[in-house]
């Protein structure tokens, strides 16, 4: 009778942890979309000295304190290396958004190549920020690679937009110690 109490009391306290678990994660997954569900894309329009174009984006999670932009590498590189980012960011209850630069993955491809320029990129950055509303009490900055120049460069200009900014890989740390 007394390992019978303690196994039903055991199994009562785990049953209890698990149902608060499952609180405090659930609202990760909530959608705030309405109407017909998009699966958390969002085509972004920008605006260019060449025109107007659409950005491709796709937002994973809810979380209204921490919001992750990731920057992709490359130039030229696509959000697809960040997907394994879905394998523990939900778990930490983060929300991240992929974000396909303007000439790479799903987003338009223009082929005036006078667009690609650092500054240029940058400001795409914030009209992409503007339209998400991302801001200073919950944005965060994930570049890698070519994404963490960028990234750089648009804390540089933009910091007061920010919460925090995480920079990857090496050629962006020597780029850092050039900028300082």
């Amino acid at each position: 009778m007394k390992n019978f109490k303690f196994i039903f009391g055991l199994a009562l306290f785990a049953l209890f942890i698990s149902c608060k678990q499952k609180e405090e994660t659930s609202n990760y997954f909530n959608s705030n979309e309405t109407g017909i569900k998009i699966g958390g894309v969002k085509m972004i329009t920008i605006q260019t000295p060449k025109g107007k174009f659409k950005v491709w984006t796709k937002r994973f999670g809810n979380n209204p304190k921490i919001k992750l932009l990731l920057l992709n590498g490359g130039p030229g590189m696509s959000h697809e290396y960040f997907e394994c980012m879905e394998s523990f960011l939900p778990k930490e209850g983060i929300e991240f958004i992929y974000y396909d630069q303007l000439g790479t993955g799903f987003s338009d491809n223009p082929k005036d190549t006078t667009m690609w320029d650092l500054p240029r990129y940058v400001e795409e950055v914030e009209q992409v920020r503007v339209a998400l509303n991302l801001n200073k009490d919950n944005f965060y900055l994930l570049g890698h690679s070519w994404g963490g120049i960028l990234a750089m460069q648009y804390a540089l200009k933009y910091q007061q937009n920010m919460k925090g900014l995480i920079v990857s890989n090496m050629m962006a740390r020597v780029f850092e110690a050039v900028l300082i």
